[in-house]
């Protein structure tokens, strides 16, 4: 097997929820060695469920935690006594990277911000994640991603005009800024190459929820209107929604008006396509609803996945609406091996495919995600600790075996 794309990185994880674990799992994948350090508590969200993994030392995590934190080594660390701050000043010696997202102002009063380690680890990369930043009308305030989609208009955007604002149902602001912070942690890594010197990386969720607003952003800012929920209708482009058939309703997105002739005339309705009320994607909008009653008749006699396959293959884009164990039950999942089994525990595989340095399951070298302080002694005796300093550590509670 070629190596990984990213063996070779060391990782200091101090974050915990999903926006960080999900950015440093990107990273773990892909061959980062990811040191995740919890408080004496442990990661909150080993308590998110049910449903639970029941542990053999009668320990038990979430699938939430199970979710996020693959392909991590795990210890603990009481960052708040100086016997803890000084066990990860002494980690930091080779680390590339630090992540947290403790509540700004929380590591500077400890001496652990960014000013306080440069000066002894200039290669240092230190990402923080929060909800709205250190400074401004709302900094330091803490960040939920629900409540930045509410704040930010992705709720608002996201149901119907009469049901009103509706939450999304995945966590997209958390997830998108653990993706927007592995990418700015690795375009930091490559200007360290030429400069070689680390950085700080500001990651927020209120600027990840924003940026993610398109094209509602775009839209507002090119009109003067304001968005509002548009259902499963796409705002710009028609016929971009779900449609009724004989069995089962299905999603067609046909983004211009070859795809919409096409779709005509699979759907044996071709004189649709010249109808002036339909001619294109403008009067499409426009005409809506006779638009809608005019293909759902065509389509009340199909089965809605058998015409949904038939559609993607003719070159209109259409899919049938699966439920979550559909979809990760599909034969095209398991080919893109995006379903995978670490020692019993079933995760999700990396969207990320490689030709030269994979970093999937199939590599065989995925770990599954840790139990509490697991990797403990292996990761302080790599760092040099003897069995009496760890001893001593742990007798003063500055490291657990157990969560407090």
């Amino acid at each position: 097997m070629s190596d990984r794309a990213l063996d070779g990185l060391n990782v200091i994880d101090l974050t915990r929820v999903l926006g960080g674990p999900y950015c440093t799992m990107i990273l773990a994948d892909h061959g980062a060695t990811v040191i995740k350090i919890e408080p004496p508590q442990g990661d909150e969200v080993r308590d998110w469920g049910p449903p639970f993994l029941e542990r053999e030392d009668g320990a038990r995590d979430a699938s939430y935690f199970l979710g996020a934190n693959r392909n991590k080594r795990a210890m603990s660390l009481d960052l708040s006594r100086p016997e803890g701050r000084a066990v990860l000043r002494r980690m930091l010696a080779n680390a590339d990277v630090l992540t947290e997202n403790f509540k700004p102002g929380s590591m500077e009063k400890w001496g652990l911000g960014y000013a306080d380690l440069a000066p002894a680890f200039p290669r240092l990369i230190h990402c923080r994640i929060s909800g709205f930043g250190a400074d401004g009308p709302l900094g330091g305030l803490p960040g939920y991603d629900a409540i930045v989609q509410a704040m930010s208009g992705l709720a608002s955007i996201n149901g119907t005009p009469e049901g009103g604002p509706v939450r999304m149902g995945a966590p997209v602001v958390d997830m998108g800024t653990g993706l927007y912070a592995a990418v700015a942690i690795l375009m930091a890594l490559y200007e360290r190459q030429r400069s070689g010197l680390g950085q700080f990386i500001d990651m927020t969720l209120h600027d990840t929820a924003l940026a993610l607003l398109h094209p509602a952003a775009a839209n507002y800012l090119l009109s003067g209107k304001t968005p509002v929920g548009s259902g499963n209708a796409h705002p710009n482009i028609a016929p971009y929604e779900v449609f009724r058939t004989g069995s089962g309703a299905i999603f067609i997105a046909s983004g211009n008006d070859g795809q919409f002739r096409k779709l005509c005339a699979h759907l044996g309705c071709a004189a649709l396509a010249d109808d002036p009320r339909f001619a294109n994607n403008a009067a499409r909008l426009a005409n809506r609803a006779a638009m809608i009653t005019a293909l759902e008749a065509a389509l009340a006699d199909q089965d809605g996945a058998t015409i949904a396959e038939a559609l993607i293959k003719a070159g209109v884009p259409a899919g049938a609406m699966q439920t979550v164990d559909q979809a990760l039950g599909s034969t095209h999942t398991a080919h893109r091996a995006m379903v995978a089994d670490l020692d019993g525990i079933k995760t999700l595989g990396t969207p990320i495919k490689f030709s030269r340095t994979p970093g999937g399951p199939e590599t065989g070298t995925w770990t599954p995600p840790p139990s509490f302080a697991a990797d403990q002694a292996q990761i302080l005796a790599d760092y040099g600790f003897t069995p009496d300093e760890m001893a001593a550590l742990e007798a003063e509670g500055i490291i657990r075996t157990r969560r407090a």
